[in-house]
């Protein structure tokens, strides 16, 4: 018996409750797929289903197998994707997503971290965002990924939560340069620079909304992928942009919010229950990584009271 393809048609029949529906959905005739599901019961020695001439009800042994059959056709699904990749050579890569404007220095040292680490493995970098490394993640095309939280966690595991204090870019000119720390009511009147949303929704959302909170409205919100951009806006002067601790330059300075009422929130990311053989990989790539966006982009385990002080390197600008 060829039990997958059993099963196969058994979970079909099952959520839709209906033969000619579930033929439809596995482009094969109803007699066919009438007769595997006879066979299956036959096989295992139970009716699986109630069927009448106005519906098809699962029995209470077909309630039981569904959520088996549903695992072995994922654990079956999985096999061949490990088959798939063992055959292209990517058994020895590992699939990592990272935030566009993570940082130089930060991705260079995440690099030499990892192969110091892991020599045996190649480290697959993907230039991508939030909302799109959650998708990449359950779909199985990345292994591992950085993160903004909050973000659609409910299949993933994640590693430690670090944060980063946000604060305010702003021309070393401006009147509230000359201030050690900025209340968010104090940009009142000037518009803001900010990643995306579509790039990380729910950072983009408690962004506006802790802004709003804290007397805040921007008059016009301007999206920015690329820090150099963002900062082009805020040296014409009429914007500001919020993001973590930069190095004071020539023509614009960083300063921290009274209060720290923001703080990004960032971890790394894999789907959960993945292959055995991706487990050490990801774990390893995760300690690399917690460890690298401590020591070079200055974040802290989320509770630790942060250290006031400016890193000498570029900022990470808008991690999304």
């Amino acid at each position: 018996m060829n039990l997958v393809g059993h099963l196969t048609c058994f979970v079909a029949v099952a959520e839709e409750l209906h033969f000619g529906r579930a033929a439809e959905r596995l482009g094969m005739a109803q007699p066919p797929l009438s007769q595997r599901i006879q066979r299956l019961e036959k096989e295992l020695g139970v009716r699986l289903f109630d069927r009448s001439s106005r519906r098809v009800e699962l029995t209470a042994p077909g309630r039981l197998l569904l959520d088996e059959a549903r695992d072995i056709l994922a654990r079956v699904d999985r096999v061949y994707s490990l088959a798939d990749r063992a055959r292209l050579g990517e058994t020895g890569a590992v699939r990592a997503g990272l935030p566009a404007d993570l940082g130089g220095a930060v991705v260079a040292a995440l690099i030499a971290a990892f192969r110091a680490r892991r020599p045996d493995l190649r480290l697959d970098l993907r230039e991508i965002g939030t909302a799109e490394q959650v998708r990449a993640l359950a779909e199985g095309a990345l292994d591992v990924g950085v993160v903004r939280h909050p973000c659609d966690s409910r299949d993933l595991d994640l590693g430690p939560m670090l944060g980063q204090p946000v604060g305010v870019l702003l021309p070393a000119d401006s009147p509230l340069a000359a201030s050690p720390e900025v209340h968010l009511a104090d940009l009142a009147g000037h518009d803001l620079v900010a990643f995306p949303r579509e790039e990380a929704p729910g950072t983009y959302d408690e962004l506006l909304a802790t802004c709003r909170r804290h007397g805040y409205e921007p008059p016009a919100v301007h999206e920015a992928r690329h820090p150099q951009f963002a900062l082009g806006l805020v040296l014409a002067g009429t914007a500001v942009a919020l993001a973590p601790r930069a190095e004071d330059g020539a023509a614009a300075v960083w300063r921290p919010l009274l209060g720290d009422p923001l703080t990004w929130r960032t971890s790394t990311a894999w789907r959960r229950g993945a292959e055995p053989d991706r487990e050490r990989a990801v774990a390893d790539f995760t300690a690399v990584a917690t460890a690298v966006l401590r020591t070079e982009a200055g974040m802290v385990a989320v509770g630790e009271a942060p250290a006031r002080r400016v890193v000498a390197r570029p900022a990470s600008g808008f991690l999304a």
